[in-house]
């Protein structure tokens, strides 16, 4: 006997609803980007499923095998803009090629809501960790900048992630301020001020996934700890 093909059902957590919120919309423009990953069809199926369900109108801008849409006509006429994971280092090099990087800034200086996961966090910051170059972990410094930070990301999961982001920071090599996750978590960010934590579900504040503001003083590193729902001080 042949099984039929697995029915997968994939619904937004409690992170992403809660940026959709703060469109005030009843009904937000959401623009997918999946280019770390290469623009997978699977990757865009599963996240018009999910955003379609929660109320949106949903689109998205690939770059590959050539841009889907004007990249500044697409981005400026969103509400939100969410970035998958993948290879921040290409997603980089794509933008600036067809000039999303420029679009991206015009979106975000007009009130458009930018946000996304691993590669789609580090890429808004001026940089981080990655892995876009093989399995051990390099610097990237050459994100948009639209955040003055670097960006530290799978803080909890991957064990080359924290020395790796707090050496760079001593060295001099990305900014002596950062802002790391761990996975599930997110840093919400008014402007250029982080504001508060939140996550995709239900996290104890005090022993659960949480955020770092890490910082570079007097030659060393201080890591502060915030749990979900915790403000920045």
């Amino acid at each position: 006997m042949v099984p039929g093909p697995v029915q997968m059902t994939f619904r937004l957590g409690k992170m992403v609803l809660g940026a959709l919120e703060l469109t005030g919309k009843d009904r937000p423009r959401v623009c997918l980007m999946e280019t770390a990953s290469g623009d997978p069809s699977l990757y865009y199926a599963i996240s018009y499923e999910a955003f379609n369900f929660a109320g949106c109108d949903v689109t998205e801008l690939k770059l590959f095998p050539q841009p889907s849409a004007d990249p500044t006509a697409r981005l400026c006429g969103s509400d939100l803009v969410w970035v998958g994971g993948g290879s921040v280092a290409n997603l980089l090099e794509l933008w600036r090629l067809h000039g999303v990087d420029v679009a991206m800034r015009e979106a975000w200086e007009s009130g458009v809501i930018l946000g996304g996961v691993s590669a789609g966090s580090v890429c808004w910051h001026v940089g981080g960790t990655t892995d876009s170059f093989g399995p051990k972990l390099r610097p990237v410094t050459n994100g948009l900048g639209l955040l003055p930070y670097a960006n530290g990301v799978h803080y909890d999961s991957e064990e080359q992630r924290r020395p790796l982001l707090q050496e760079l920071m001593r060295d001099g090599t990305l900014p002596p301020m950062a802002y790391a996750t761990d996975d599930t978590v997110g840093v919400w960010y008014e402007g250029t001020d982080a504001t508060s934590v939140a996550a995709d579900g239900d996290v104890d504040p005090s022993n659960g996934p949480a955020a770092y503001k890490v910082e570079l003083l007097n030659g060393e590193v201080v890591e502060s700890r915030y749990g979900v729902g915790q403000r920045f001080n």
